[in-house]
């Protein structure tokens, strides 16, 4: 495709009618972005719709605020109360103003967000339940909803009020009134529609309002009156809201949408029509003019605010949203603006995105969306998709998320908290759902295709401050990764798929554009034999004797099922991690504990704020090098410009050792502080501030583990600080094959030794056939058994050069190119329990006996974190 397309020029001619880009400041929309947002430098955020971005500005003005004034509880009646309370009271107007109303029509309800919001419409809404002699009440919502509209259900099912969904093609043609007779009836029925999807940007018609509760258009049948939720969360964010023209009665809304900060703060604007009708059942403090704790007495305060907002508001949360109204203003000159800007940048990269194709005429992406992108009264700045291969099969959106992430793009992916539009959109039917879940995908997980059908998407949206770069750095990505020449290669497979009787069994064929290219030469010798580094300080040996009646007793009983071939695997490398996410520590033998290699991924590195720090976030973690000294039981910790440092291996958990919980990947782990010292030496190495903890040996049988299935499913296994499983494999012969896709790719020559680091496994096994390790269900190794517990799917961790630290984005791209829209590489196992009198050892040179399985195709762990061996 020709670049000029993407140029600056072409988006200003392609903008529809009366969208302008920008604010009119004379320094342009890249001096607000330097001065407001420096922390985007390098960074192209496309999540706007998850949440807005705050500017330096408004946590400067909110800070001086602080700092300057003495803010006390409004409900007390001193002065920094009062000022409190007075400035509360300023910004409710605010509020109102900015959605073009008053507080004669609405009641602003502060809560901690849109779904409280939701929930609290739910709670104290006049139903009334089947069963009466009245006419029941209904609950219609529009089935493309918030999850936190839908499970309003949850509470009216509890009253005795159905519920019912409407489709979106349903509603514009309910368009009958009721009978005469049946116009009277005063039965209140509830109708809830979003004003934008969250799911594509698709505006619905605010006419609506209007039309339910006048009754020209009735979501159902039944006789009452209706009254309209309007959730206007996704589309306050960038789009004006008129409530004197557009009178709802009842709007939620979450302030981090609008301004970035504060976030756990939202509103209930409540028309004050229906208002009086509300129920409430709960009291909490500042809420009761009056009630007596020993008898059944309560009498409510007059104010419908005061009434519905239990305990105190979060009143210095609710003075930010000053600053935030007055810094948009001040930056973007209105909601009008910000909707001109950002339709102007989704309707450019809507239309690039359509017209992309693959050679053969195939479209690069599906776009999900009800509109054609020309009206921003119709659209929002929301763009929803999933990637398309040239045969027109989709890749998964966790691929595309890891690419995005390789390029520094912010994306969003899944189904967006609305499963209704999801399915309408992806063509996912209710026992679809089901199925899915029966096969361990759930909401937010990364599984992101079953059976070769997603089970989402992706989505992108832009902001006040996002940038005709942002755009353009998003559709330099879809083409720099989807319309390159080597995408059009024949994926690598699994050997056995390609193999014919004419290929000899060590020798691997690779496939390019139909026809066979030659075949690439690759002897069992050089599988075998590639030069190790192994440390012989740390290795640990076992007595000779004893080492040798070990392997002769394995001989003896274990015996593999068929495989193809007769040539021997063996282990080649072995590899511990002793710190998660820093350098490999390779050894020739290493004994086996209870959660895989001794000392694996015992310790790990935390930011001030105690969170997992991985190569992700900070790459120069790969130049930490530790290596265990088994003698004198310590470890050893080293890096270029740093004196080394011991840290023991004896466990401290005595009374000195500070304890705290910690989350790696899903799980909960019980670690300690290894001290003040290591921590001054990483944090001076990393360049910010950081600490080195240990998982701690009495919650290492409890509170990690993994449940398996197979034969071993009886047992809990027990985890280290690993991700997924105890042992990561990886397979030489497919590395090879993978490096001469790579290298092609590259124009220029791979080392093996720095692709081996790159995916950091445990152990390395030379076999004679790629990828025939992902049709192995069980292996052997000396007395050791192991059970294959599925695929690794991989991270951008393996664009970083475990030498240098340097990322090369190409790595994971030609991974998925070369294994067909996966990024499968290596095998995940577990140590089954092996009754022997001898110690239990791995060791390279080690035969591997696998055992196969029926099916070809190892599933994905059901786990919702991302695979990488870290």
């Amino acid at each position: 495709m020709a670049r000029e397309p993407l140029s600056f020029r072409a988006f200003l001619d392609a903008r529809p009618a009366g969208c302008e880009y920008g604010y009119g400041h004379g320094d342009g929309l890249r001096a607000l972005r330097d001065r407001e947002f420096p922390r985007l430098r390098g960074i192209t955020y496309l999540d706007h719709a998850g949440s807005a971005l705050f500017p330096e500005s408004l946590l400067k003005a909110f800070t001086d605020d602080l700092r300057n004034n003495v803010y006390g509880n409004p409900h007390s009646q001193n002065i920094s109360s009062k000022l409190s309370y007075d400035t509360i009271e300023h910004v409710r107007y605010r509020i109102l103003q900015h959605f073009h109303t008053t507080a004669e029509d609405y009641t602003i309800i502060f809560t901690s967000g849109c779904t409280a919001a939701l929930k609290l419409i739910a709670e104290s809404f006049p139903w009334i339940p089947e069963g009466t002699k009245q006419p029941s009440s209904r609950f219609c919502y529009l089935t493309d909803s918030h999850t936190s509209v839908v499970g309003m259900r949850g509470i009216t099912a509890s009253m005795n009020v159905l519920s019912v969904p409407i489709k979106p093609k349903d509603i514009l043609v309910a368009k009958s009134r009721l009978p005469a007779e049946e116009q009277n009836c005063t039965t209140p029925h509830l109708f809830s529609y979003p004003a934008q999807s969250n799911f594509s940007g698709t505006k619905y018609p605010l006419s609506w309002i209007q039309d339910i509760k006048s009754g020209r258009l009735c979501p159902i049948k039944i006789p009452g009156k209706w009254f309209v939720l309007l959730d206007a969360a996704s589309y306050v964010s960038t789009s004006p809201l008129d409530l004197g023209v557009h009178q709802a009665d009842f709007v939620p809304i979450s302030f981090y949408k609008i301004f970035g900060f504060p976030t756990g703060l939202g509103a209930l604007l409540v028309n004050n029509r229906i208002a009086p009708l509300l129920r409430k059942t709960y009291f909490g403090g500042g809420t009761a003019a009056a009630y007596l704790a020993g008898e059944d007495f309560y009498f409510p305060r007059k104010s419908i605010a005061e009434r519905f907002e239990d305990g105190t508001v979060s009143f210095l949360d609710i003075i930010a949203l000053k600053h935030g109204f007055d810094v948009l203003e001040k930056l973007t000159g209105g909601m009008e603006k910000i909707k001109q800007h950002t339709f102007a940048l989704a309707h450019y990269t809507y239309t690039v995105l359509s017209n992309l194709k693959y050679a053969n005429g195939a479209p690069v992406v599906r776009i999900y969306s009800d509109t054609d992108f020309s009206n921003p009264d119709a659209q929002g700045p929301i763009i929803n998709f999933n990637v398309l291969d040239e045969n027109g099969q989709v890749l998964g959106f966790s691929q595309v998320d890891s690419m995005a992430s390789l390029h520094n793009i912010h994306v969003r992916t899944g189904c967006f908290c609305n499963t209704g539009a999801c399915q309408m959109h992806l063509g996912i039917s209710n026992e679809d759902i089901q199925r899915n879940l029966q096969a361990g995908h759930v909401c937010g997980d990364n599984i992101d295709l079953l059976d070769g059908r997603p089970t989402g998407s992706v989505r992108i949206s832009f902001g006040y401050m996002s940038s005709f770069e942002d755009a353009q750095t998003f559709l330099n990505f879809i083409i720099a990764t989807r319309l390159s020449n080597s995408d059009a290669e024949i994926p690598l497979q699994s050997v056995t798929k390609l193999a014919t009787e004419s290929v000899p069994d060590d020798h691997l064929s690779f496939n390019k554009a139909d026809k066979l290219s030659p075949i690439l030469q690759i002897s069992d010798r050089e599988l075998r034999n590639i030069p190790s580094e192994a440390e012989t300080t740390g290795s640990w040996q076992p007595p000779e004797l004893e080492a040798e009646s070990m392997r002769a007793a394995v001989s003896e009983t274990a015996v593999p099922t068929c495989r193809k071939g007769g040539k021997p695997i063996t282990v080649a490398r072995i590899y511990l991690y002793p710190i998660k996410s820093c350098s490999a520590f390779e050894v020739t033998e290493w004994p086996v504990g209870n959660q895989g290699l001794l000392y694996d991924r015992n310790w790990m590195v935390v930011n001030q704020n105690g969170v997992c720090m991985t190569q992700k976030q900070e790459p120069r973690l790969c130049l930490v090098n530790p290596s265990i000294d088994l003698k004198q039981k310590i470890m050893v910790i080293q890096a270029e410009g740093m004196d080394p440092i011991c840290v023991p291996l004896e466990d401290n958990t005595g009374k000195e050792a500070v304890t705290c919980e910690s989350k790696v990947c899903s799980h909960r782990v019980k670690t300690y502080d290894c001290g003040e010292r290591i921590a001054g030496w990483l944090s001076a190495f990393l360049g910010r501030p950081c600490r080195l903890i240990r998982q701690s040996s009495d919650m290492k049988s409890k509170s990690h583990q993994k449940n398996t299935k197979g034969p071993s499913s009886a047992t809990n296994i027990s985890l280290s600080l690993v991700n997924e499983a105890q042992y990561l494999l990886i397979n030489v012969a497919s590395i090879l094959q993978l490096k001469e896709h790579i290298s092609a790719r590259l124009k220029e020559p791979l080392e093996i030794e720095e692709l081996i680091r790159r995916f950091r496994a445990n152990v390395v096994i030379s076999a004679p056939e790629s990828f025939e390790e992902e049709e192995w269900v069980e292996i052997s190794i000396g007395a050791l058994q192991f059970q294959v517990v599925g695929p690794c799917s991989r991270c951008q961790i393996i664009c970083i050069d475990q030498q240098s630290g340097e990322r090369n984005k190409e790595i994971l791209q030609s991974l998925s190119a070369a294994r067909g829209r996966k990024t499968n590489f290596g095998i995940y196992l577990m140590n089954q329990p092996f009754c022997s009198s001898f110690s239990d050892t791995l060791s390279v040179g080690s035969q591997v006996l696998p055992v196969l399985k029926e099916n070809t195709e190892i599933q994905p762990p059901t786990s919702s974190e991302e695979k990488c061996s870290g």
